[in-house]
């Protein structure tokens, strides 16, 4: 194979050489020869942990309960859930009328659906109005390509109706005929057209009913929780445009409800006779506002709940007599229960001193009882339903940890490090009771710090292995997150997006400093967005970390961004910047992992990657490895491990997915000396 080795010249002037461009040819032999040499490579070099990884693997199963089921929710005399069978790797889906006690129907069995299939994944999926039919969207590459496929529910029956190549974004009108779907461009996968199908007729037949021209901006539909109006989202990074219909009216126009305007992002929900609208109009943290169904322009809108410059206003949920608001204070979240009639309301009460809470599956409206989720470090994902009059709740399930697991073995802290412009980056740590803090630990730093996306304190079955083994876990809630209010993801994106990576390496510091570890014994871990984490810190401080596992790492900027006929470039200009002008350029180019390789000492590394990924290609880890391989001036271990058979998420199944957690924690034990 004769390696095509372009020299990359830009419109600004800019000359790059790019050694290892060959690498993104994923139908030539010689690359998946490539890929696959890597692997055995990987396999190579860890063969003697591979008890050990044998070991984590089972023992990360054996805590996950065999036989399960989700908490039931009651959606218009329905009783619907999930729950898993002992020994299957996937997930049936049932309902029962009625009551818990009735029979059951099975809805959905995904183990009969996926086999013959390496990956499987089912994506969105809806009932009809009636609940007689039953749509649902597959996946069987890994790429986000869908086939809609339709059941009813009465006979079991699969319909003759097949939508093939589509989004997982599906809804249904209230004629229980009528499904209202999104479609991508299968080139960029960017979702930009609605279309309407009858059931009983071909696919090719279906009506196109709206089509997103700018390139920046994706679409969606869904329906209102009070059910009576379907609405097209137009969704950018900074903005969106909705558009609404009656939907028991199917083949009406859509009117649009407010036209986008540049940094206005707002949401709707219906409510009685009014519109609820989400918005940051003059509201960095967002405020919330309701006006009449007949009077929708702005002029109308009145404040139900104010802006406060403390207080981040995530989402909303609507009850007959309730509003629940989901807000975000201090890095944390929490939950506020306001009654229709008036007064202040009230916060659920939590007492760690770092968690996660959030609403839950709440698909009833006329009720007093709001279902709720929590956990925190230490404490399994629990399920609350809670009366907002008599302010009781009730834990319906928390989830059930085998193996002896006992909450009171180990410790949740909050922590704050300083930034190197005197910022305070929350952490959340968790640990084995009785660890010293004499800078012997081993110590995994996670960190993600992208589209506002807040990664918090939650519970993960599978992180015992390394925990139980005396790893201390912490996640730095670094900027270009939303853990505090609005300006958190501001000074993390664009043009400040090094202080994400600097934060990162501040939060390092502080842990040697405060003796929960050292730099022998320090490890970095971070996944997609993350990913490009890890390899900026690998780039700018590497002596501070033993070992770094990037998973699917964004890694090659600015090749990537400047390629819009991929996936996600042109929806992702406001996060990073559009490299067709100067400025953004020479800024991504200054922090790109794959460009800023240099001729030095890099702590150890893992990278993963996904054959049909198309979040991240999988060229871009398989790049940057080889040009570190080519670079690096150290003997330490370099792994490349690219899954065949998947996508951005990795292997599918509720166990399988797990052989995966178990390589990359075996590559930390190792380095870390821990053999058992």
């Amino acid at each position: 194979m004769v390696k095509k080795i372009p020299t990359l010249i830009d419109k600004h002037g800019h000359v790059r050489v790019d050694d290892y461009y060959w690498l993104k040819e994923r139908n030539n032999p010689e690359v998946v020869a490539y890929l696959n040499a890597e692997n055995e490579n990987s396999d190579r070099v860890m063969a003697h942990t591979k008890a050990l990884e044998e070991k984590l693997f089972e023992e990360i199963k054996a805590r996950i309960k065999p036989t399960d089921m989700s908490v039931p929710y009651k959606r218009d005399g329905y009783f619907y859930y999930t729950r898993y069978e002992a020994g299957k790797e996937y997930p049936v889906f049932g309902r029962r009328k009625g009551s818990l006690d009735q029979p059951e129907e099975i809805t959905l069995d995904a183990n009969v659906l996926a086999q013959g299939h390496e990956f499987f994944s089912i994506g969105g999926w809806a009932l009809s109005a009636d609940q007689t039919l039953m749509a649902y969207a597959v996946d069987t590459q890994g790429r986000r390509i869908f086939t809609i496929y339709f059941k009813n529910l009465q006979t079991g029956e699969l319909l003759p109706d097949v939508i093939p190549d589509v989004t997982e974004n599906l809804t249904w009108a209230d004629d229980n005929r009528t499904l209202f779907y999104a479609k991508q461009d299968l080139k960029t996968l960017r979702a930009y057209q609605i279309y309407r199908h009858i059931m009983g007729t071909g696919s090719a037949k279906d009506q196109l009913v709206f089509e997103e021209p700018d390139e920046t901006y994706v679409a969606y539909v869904y329906k209102t929780k009070s059910k009576k109006f379907l609405m097209i989202v137009s969704a950018h990074t900074l903005s969106q445009e909705y558009r609404y219909l009656a939907a028991d009216e199917p083949f009406g126009e859509f009117r649009i409800f407010l036209p986008r305007q540049r940094e206005h992002e707002y949401h709707i929900d219906h409510f009685g006779d009014r519109f609820l609208i989400r918005t940051n109009d003059q509201a960095k943290n967002f405020r919330l506002m309701a006006t009449p169904i007949d009077k929708i322009g702005q002029e109308y809108w009145q404040e139900i709940v104010p802006h406060r410059g403390d207080v981040y206003l995530g989402d909303f949920e609507i009850f007959k007599n309730h509003l629940v608001l989901e807000e975000r204070s201090r890095g944390l979240t929490q939950i506020r229960v306001m009654p229709w009639m008036g007064g202040e309301g009230y916060y659920l009460p939590f007492d760690e001193p770092a968690f996660r809470a959030n609403v839950g599956v709440n698909p009833e409206f006329d009720t007093t009882t709001l279902r709720f989720e929590y956990t925190s470090m230490k404490t399994p994902l629990s399920i609350y339903d809670y009366d907002m009059v008599t302010k009781t709740k009730t834990l319906l399930k928390q989830e059930e940890v085998l193996g002896g697991f006992d909450s009171h073995n180990y410790v949740t802290e909050r922590l704050y490090a300083p930034a190197a412009d005197g910022t305070e980056v929350p952490l959340s740590l968790v640990y084995r009771m009785g660890i010293k803090r004499d800078g012997q630990n081993p110590l995994l730093l996670y960190g993600y710090g992208s589209y506002g996306a807040s990664i918090d304190a939650a519970f993960s079955s599978p992180r015992l292995s390394l925990i139980d083994r005396g790893f201390v876990y912490v996640i730095a809630h670094i900027r270009g997150g939303q853990e505090l209010e609005r300006q958190w993801y501001e000074n993390g994106r664009l043009l400040k997006k090094k202080n994400t990576f600097t934060d990162f390496i501040a939060c390092a510091e502080y842990l040697i400093r405060e003796k929960f570890t050292n730099p022998a014994k320090l490890f970095a871990m971070g996944r997609s967005a993350g990913g490009l984490l890890m390899g900026a810190i690998a780039n700018m401080r590497p002596d501070l970390f033993k070992g770094i596992v990037a998973e699917v790492p964004f890694v090659d900027v600015v090749t990537t961004m400047l390629d819009p006929t991929i996936p996600l470039t042109t929806g992702e200009y406001d996060e990073w910047g559009d490299p067709n002008q100067k400025e953004f350029y020479e800024y991504m180019l200054s922090y790109s992992p794959y460009d800023n390789v240099e001729a030095k000492y890099y702590p150890h590394l893992l990278a993963t990657g996904g054959l049909h990924d198309s979040q991240v290609q999988y060229w871009e880890p398989a790049k940057w490895v080889a040009k570190l391989r080519a670079m690096k001036t150290d003997n330490n271990r370099i792994l490349l491990k690219t899954n065949m058979e998947a996508g951005h998420g990795g292997s599918t199944g509720r166990f399988r997915r797990h052989r995966e957690t178990a390589f990359s924690y075996v590559f930390l034990l190792d380095l870390a000396g821990i053999k058992e």
